[in-house]
């Protein structure tokens, strides 16, 4: 009401802010829109990185079970030393992609997955063991790099969800209802200005018309 109290109730005014209602409610449908699509390609994402993490977990159990055959035949020791002599993994280099406006990651990199050769250690000295071990966690560290990525992307998502959200509630909730209610007070001031017009005018006449009858008579 304090605000109200402070609104010049002109129809310049009133013009003015029907202009902002109809701008408003054309920005909370753009905004529902959006909320409406990122909610939608939230939930497309979060069901790949089910997937994947479920994906990621199955690998994991196999690699380490890979890991404790290998220990066992050629020894922990000798493994360490294999371990040591791997070359390092390629680089990854990650980028940025939008999805509604949102900059999200996107990690390009090529497949962990190598030859015994390209792994670096002497592969003839070695068990095939070895290599399975290896070929398992390359096919982790691939699933690693991808599930980084989409899960990133949730959360950068569920970020700009939550803040569209706020938008959208202020405006349906806060924002358009005290314009529309600014606009219902101007009106009846305004209403009230033209009543106490038409009586003051009335008076007027009445008065006018008096004194002329005096000055007839």
């Amino acid at each position: 009401m304090a605000e109200l109290l402070n609104v010049k109730p002109t129809r310049m005014e009133l013009l003015n802010l029907k202009r902002r209602i109809t701008l408003a409610k054309k920005g909370h449908k753009l905004l529902k829109d959006k909320q409406d699509a990122l909610v939608m390609e939230f939930f497309t994402i979060y069901d790949e990185a089910l997937s994947l993490r479920r994906e990621l977990n199955q690998k994991m159990e196999e690699a380490f079970k890979a890991l404790q055959r290998a220990q066992m035949e050629v020894g922990v020791v000798r493994l360490r030393e294999i371990a040591l002599s791997v070359q390092p993994n390629r680089e990854v280099e990650i980028r940025k992609r939008n999805i509604m406006g949102v900059p999200v990651p996107l990690i390009e990199a090529e497949s962990f997955k190598r030859t015994p050769g390209e792994r670096g250690y002497a592969f003839v000295s070695t068990s095939s063991s070895v290599d399975v071990v290896a070929e398992k966690f390359e096919e982790v560290l691939d699933l690693i790099v991808r599930l980084a990525e989409v899960e990133e992307t949730l959360k950068r998502l569920a970020k700009e969800i939550e803040t569209t959200k706020r938008r959208v509630n202020a405006l349906e909730y806060i924002i358009i209802p005290r314009m529309e209610e600014t606009v219902r007070f101007i009106k009846q001031r305004l209403d009230e200005m033209e009543r106490e017009n038409f009586f003051r005018l009335k008076r007027v006449k009445a008065l006018i018309e008096a004194r002329a009858q005096g000055e007839g008579a």
